[in-house]
């Protein structure tokens, strides 16, 4: 059974102001052993272009380790954002952390 560490964000927005930040914490997570990461982003209403650059570096970053780097939790606002840049193509997007416990 995998391990997962999950990355539950508090804040209501990723964008310019709080992605730099996203990114060292993931990549600290990552270059620190982490193989498994699921971000919950339950609690987020609004994702910019620098929110998403964030994530697709944790997940560029993660993909070059061999390891995996998922979504749960998304807001519908938020996946309509996945969706208008076709990013659910390059995420694996799960409706919670259950649903990735149990893939």
């Amino acid at each position: 059974m995998k391990t997962f560490s999950v990355l539950t964000i508090q804040d209501e927005r990723i964008d310019a102001h709080n992605s730099t930040e996203l990114k060292e914490y993931l990549l600290d997570m990552i270059e620190g052993g982490e193989s498994h990461i699921v971000v919950q982003l339950k609690h987020v209403r609004f994702i910019d272009s620098s929110g998403l650059g964030a994530l697709l570096f944790g997940h560029k970053h993660m993909a070059a380790k061999s390891g995996q780097f998922a979504l749960a939790h998304i807001q519908p606002q938020v996946l309509s954002m996945f969706e208008l840049t076709r990013l659910t193509r390059v995420f694996e997007i799960y409706a919670d952390i259950d649903e990735v416990l149990t893939h």
